[in-house]
């Protein structure tokens, strides 16, 4: 009783990590719960109490619900194999009975649409049953389902925009004109943000955008808006795996993701309950403007609370060197390394790299690709620098500008140079504990990332991957030496 504190689980996720920068801007004390807290290190979340917790252990919950009113529970375990039906359902019994006996009054969930009895997928009968399972102990349960949540990091649209990009020509499976009613991510928000005003709503709420439409013409609307002709045909494909592994060769989903989407496309996902309409004030915006926001926000300087959300930073046991792979609609090429240096020494010497000293890996090849650029009227690398070592929020940098700077901890440069696609390069310094196995150094992740436009944003990809080899370690290593130089 008194509980003011509100709970979120899945900080670290997609939603989650847009949910939580509202609910500071509306003065909640919060506290979020993170397997591991240092993926949310650098967030400006002043004030929030970020505590170290599995949803899987029983064990930590009670610490984790205590003196909490409301708790938001926005997690799943899709990717965990075969077995996130089974895994969920443990969770949410454990988390709905912990939440009891802690004296929680609310638990505010994010679930799928679609009719109970015309659910077959795995995928969107587990979402309903870890609704109704959260419910069981008593707390009572406000339970939001949606169906493609449309914003650029959500798996579904994801997928959409992956296959509409890299297929000028789809043959595809017969659910490409199985109906949906998808829903731009802001108006999912509004709707966990504006629970917290409506104490007496309880129960499943349906919520969908404007429009509804087919699969197919979710692809053909995302193609007009991004300017790219494209042609479906669908063909009787017997078997989902059949589906699910072509989504994975052509898009960077796991299959292991895919497959369970793959089967939830095949239900037909459309507001049948519009209570939601009436009981709150949100009045949800159409498909094509949801499109063009999520492509906005790639565009823009907003991009950390997309795919950054949910990427994950260094962990402990993490191996040095480089990985290949892709996350949430970006390609990325890491390396890793840790310095005998502290972060600050580290951050100061990554953020004196390039301008009038040049790059200390490949500068000829940086030298040639800013040519190239100004050839092609950008920017090329005639801006240099305001300062040799300091920078600032939106300073230019050869060229690329500074989107986020968070001394010590987090630097994201993003290109301005003529490209097939949009392209960063980000820098995460964390502290090696030397209590938890660490050097008492610092551990320095370098990430470079690439949203490709189209068939010549692959192209370009893998054209330019071979110089990265080279280029990329060798900014590692001149950082890690300058740093450890006494």
């Amino acid at each position: 009783m008194g509980a003011t504190r509100v709970l979120v689980t899945g900080a670290t996720g997609y939603i989650g990590g847009r949910l939580v920068p509202r609910l500071i801007a509306r003065g909640e004390l919060l506290r979020c719960v993170a397997r591991d807290p240092e993926r949310l290190a650098g967030r400006d979340w002043s004030g929030v109490e970020i505590v170290r917790g599995d949803l899987a252990d029983p064990g930590c919950l009670p610490s984790v619900l205590a003196d909490v009113g409301t708790a938001y529970y926005l997690v799943h375990s899709m990717a965990e194999g075969e077995a996130f039906r089974e895994r969920d359902r443990a969770m949410a019994r454990s988390f709905g009975e912990a939440a009891a006996a802690a004296g929680v009054g609310r638990i505010i969930y994010l679930g799928g649409l679609g009719r109970t009895e015309d659910v077959r997928s795995r995928h969107l009968v587990s979402r309903q049953e870890v609704g109704r399972t959260l419910a069981l102990a008593g707390v009572p349960v406000v339970e939001f389902r949606a169906a493609v949540i449309v914003g650029s990091g959500s798996a579904s649209f994801e997928m959409i925009r992956h296959l509409v990009e890299r297929l000028p020509v789809m043959v595809t499976p017969r659910w490409v004109d199985t109906r949906c009613q998808p829903i731009g991510v802001r108006d999912v928000l509004d709707y966990l943000l504006e629970t917290l005003d409506l104490p007496d709503a309880e129960g499943i709420y349906e919520i969908g955008g404007r429009d509804v439409l087919s699969y197919r013409e979710m692809m053909l609307h995302y193609a007009r808006v991004r300017g790219l002709p494209r042609i479906i045909k669908a063909l009787p494909v017997p078997r989902p795996q059949l589906s699910s592994r072509f989504v994975g060769l052509v898009t960077p989903i796991p299959r292991r993701i895919a497959h369970p989407l793959i089967q939830s496309l095949q239900t037909e996902v459309v507001v049948r309950d519009d209570r939601a309409l009436h009981e709150f004030s949100v009045v949800p915006i159409g498909y094509d403007q949801a499109v063009e926001r999520a492509l906005a926000r790639l565009a823009t300087d907003e991009v950390v609370t997309t795919w950054a959300s949910s990427l994950a930073s260094l962990g402990r046991g993490v191996p040095e060197g480089r990985q290949l792979s892709s996350h949430e609609g970006m390609l990325l090429e890491q390396h890793r390394t840790r310095v005998d240096a502290q972060p600050q020494r580290v951050f100061d010497e990554i953020c004196a790299l390039g301008g009038d000293e040049g790059w200390p890996a490949g500068n000829a090849l940086w030298q040639l690709r800013g040519l190239m650029d100004r050839a092609c009227g950008g920017v090329g690398m005639r801006r240099g620098r305001r300062h040799p070592r300091e920078l600032l929020a939106g300073d230019p940098l050869d060229f690329w500008r500074v989107e986020t700077i968070d001394a010590p901890h987090l630097l994201r440069l993003r290109a301005e140079m003529k490209l097939p696609g949009t392209a960063w390069l980000q820098f995460e310094v964390l502290p090696d504990d030397p209590g938890n196995g660490g050097t008492g150094g610092a551990r320095v992740e370098q990430t470079a990332l690439y949203d490709p436009r189209g068939v010549l944003g692959y192209l370009y990809w893998y054209a330019v991957r071979p110089f990265h080899r080279f280029v990329f370690p060798g900014l590692l290593r001149a950082v890690k030496q300058r740093s450890e130089a006494p």
